[in-house]
């Protein structure tokens, strides 16, 4: 078992135990989210606005793929690979 094998076996119990966070309270963190870039965005009186933002879409992307683990874009590994590789030319 390698060192990744061992890492993920560790964190699995803590990655459920903040995607149960996530699915409970998602809308709230969501919220906090956008509290905190708006006082951010203010301070810095605007001059950082658009990295605010994509940093804030960011966070919440983030959130919704824990809050929603199943699915392939969540890492739950349904997509299927291909069936025989691409021709080499």
């Amino acid at each position: 078992m390698g060192l990744m094998d061992n890492l993920k076996a560790k964190l699995a119990p803590a990655k459920d135990k903040v995607s149960d966070f996530a699915q409970q309270h998602g809308d709230k963190v969501q919220h906090g989210l956008d509290k905190a870039a708006k006082v951010v965005d203010e301070k810095t009186k605007h001059k950082y606005s658009d990295k605010i933002q994509t940093g804030t879409g960011k966070a919440k992307g983030a959130v919704d793929r824990l809050a929603h683990k199943e699915g392939p874009a969540a890492g739950g590994g349904t997509a299927t690979p291909p069936e025989t590789p691409p021709p080499a030319s």
